[in-house]
Protein backbone atom coordinates (compact mmCIF):
# COMPACT_ATOMS: atom_id res chain seq x y z
CA UNK A 1 0.00 0.00 0.00
CA UNK A 2 1.24 3.49 -0.52
CA UNK A 3 2.19 5.87 2.34
CA UNK A 4 2.86 9.65 2.21
CA UNK A 5 5.82 9.14 4.04
CA UNK A 6 6.46 13.02 4.22
CA UNK A 7 4.46 16.43 2.13
CA UNK A 8 6.24 15.41 -0.60
CA UNK A 9 7.37 11.90 -0.36
CA UNK A 10 5.51 8.73 -1.17
CA UNK A 11 6.56 5.30 -0.44
CA UNK A 12 4.97 2.56 -2.25
CA UNK A 13 5.83 -1.50 -0.48
CA UNK A 14 5.00 -4.33 -3.41
CA UNK A 15 4.19 -7.27 -3.85
CA UNK A 16 3.43 -10.20 -6.34
CA UNK A 17 0.60 -10.07 -8.30
CA UNK A 18 -2.66 -9.41 -7.66
CA UNK A 19 -1.26 -6.53 -5.65
CA UNK A 20 1.42 -5.69 -7.22
CA UNK A 21 -0.81 -4.46 -10.18
CA UNK A 22 -3.43 -2.96 -7.87
CA UNK A 23 -1.02 -0.84 -5.51
CA UNK A 24 0.59 1.01 -8.78
CA UNK A 25 -2.76 1.40 -10.25
CA UNK A 26 -3.86 3.25 -7.48
CA UNK A 27 -0.62 4.95 -6.81
CA UNK A 28 -0.37 6.36 -10.76
CA UNK A 29 -4.53 7.11 -10.01
CA UNK A 30 -2.89 9.50 -6.76
CA UNK A 31 -0.13 10.93 -8.45
CA UNK A 32 -2.51 11.94 -11.24
CA UNK A 33 -4.75 13.61 -8.94
CA UNK A 34 -1.79 15.90 -7.01
CA UNK A 35 -0.91 19.33 -8.42
CA UNK A 36 2.22 19.17 -6.30
CA UNK A 37 5.32 17.70 -7.05
CA UNK A 38 5.74 14.16 -5.58
CA UNK A 39 8.64 12.11 -5.32
CA UNK A 40 7.68 8.20 -4.75
CA UNK A 41 9.79 5.35 -3.44
CA UNK A 42 8.45 1.68 -4.53
CA UNK A 43 9.64 -0.75 -2.14
CA UNK A 44 10.17 -3.92 -4.49
CA UNK A 45 12.16 -6.16 -1.90
CA UNK A 46 9.27 -8.51 -1.81
CA UNK A 47 8.36 -8.70 -5.38
CA UNK A 48 9.94 -12.03 -6.81
CA UNK A 49 9.20 -11.17 -10.29
CA UNK A 50 7.82 -9.33 -12.90
CA UNK A 51 5.80 -9.77 -16.23
CA UNK A 52 5.38 -7.05 -18.92
CA UNK A 53 1.87 -5.96 -17.40
CA UNK A 54 3.83 -5.30 -14.37
CA UNK A 55 6.65 -3.15 -16.69
CA UNK A 56 4.55 -0.81 -18.55
CA UNK A 57 2.68 -0.38 -15.04
CA UNK A 58 5.86 0.87 -13.99
CA UNK A 59 6.65 2.93 -17.00
CA UNK A 60 3.61 4.56 -16.64
CA UNK A 61 4.40 5.67 -13.19
CA UNK A 62 7.73 6.99 -14.30
CA UNK A 63 5.87 9.22 -17.33
CA UNK A 64 3.38 10.34 -14.35
CA UNK A 65 6.26 11.55 -11.77
CA UNK A 66 8.66 12.94 -14.30
CA UNK A 67 5.40 15.13 -15.64
CA UNK A 68 5.19 16.11 -12.21
CA UNK A 69 8.75 16.81 -11.89
CA UNK A 70 9.38 14.32 -9.22
CA UNK A 71 11.83 11.36 -9.09
CA UNK A 72 11.13 7.51 -8.97
CA UNK A 73 13.38 5.27 -7.20
CA UNK A 74 13.08 1.49 -7.19
CA UNK A 75 14.66 -0.16 -3.80
CA UNK A 76 15.26 -3.42 -2.76
CA UNK A 77 15.09 -5.11 -6.29
CA UNK A 78 15.95 -8.87 -6.40
CA UNK A 79 17.85 -10.79 -8.16
CA UNK A 80 15.52 -11.92 -10.39
CA UNK A 81 13.88 -8.86 -10.97
CA UNK A 82 17.19 -7.17 -11.59
CA UNK A 83 17.78 -9.49 -14.45
CA UNK A 84 15.12 -8.73 -16.23
CA UNK A 85 15.50 -5.02 -15.59
CA UNK A 86 19.24 -5.54 -16.99
CA UNK A 87 17.82 -7.49 -20.23
CA UNK A 88 15.15 -5.22 -20.77
CA UNK A 89 17.41 -2.36 -20.72
CA UNK A 90 15.25 -0.65 -18.10
CA UNK A 91 18.30 -0.67 -16.03
CA UNK A 92 19.17 2.26 -17.73
CA UNK A 93 15.48 3.99 -17.99
CA UNK A 94 15.25 3.63 -13.72
CA UNK A 95 16.70 4.79 -10.59
CA UNK A 96 17.60 2.44 -8.26
CA UNK A 97 18.99 2.47 -4.62
CA UNK A 98 19.43 -0.80 -2.70
CA UNK A 99 16.61 -0.70 0.08
CA UNK A 100 13.90 2.08 1.08
CA UNK A 101 16.25 4.11 3.69
CA UNK A 102 18.55 4.59 1.10
CA UNK A 103 16.10 5.75 -1.69
CA UNK A 104 14.17 8.04 0.61
CA UNK A 105 17.16 9.49 2.04
CA UNK A 106 18.45 9.96 -1.08
CA UNK A 107 15.44 11.65 -2.38
CA UNK A 108 15.61 13.90 0.57
CA UNK A 109 19.24 14.68 -0.07
CA UNK A 110 18.01 15.53 -4.22
CA UNK A 111 15.44 18.05 -2.34
CA UNK A 112 17.97 19.61 -0.30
Amino acid sequence: MATDWSETIVVADLQDEPTFSEELNALITEIDRREDRLDVVVNMADVSYVNSSNIAQLLRLRKAVVEGDGHLKLAGVGDTVWSVMILTGLDKVFAFAPDKATALASLQLDRG
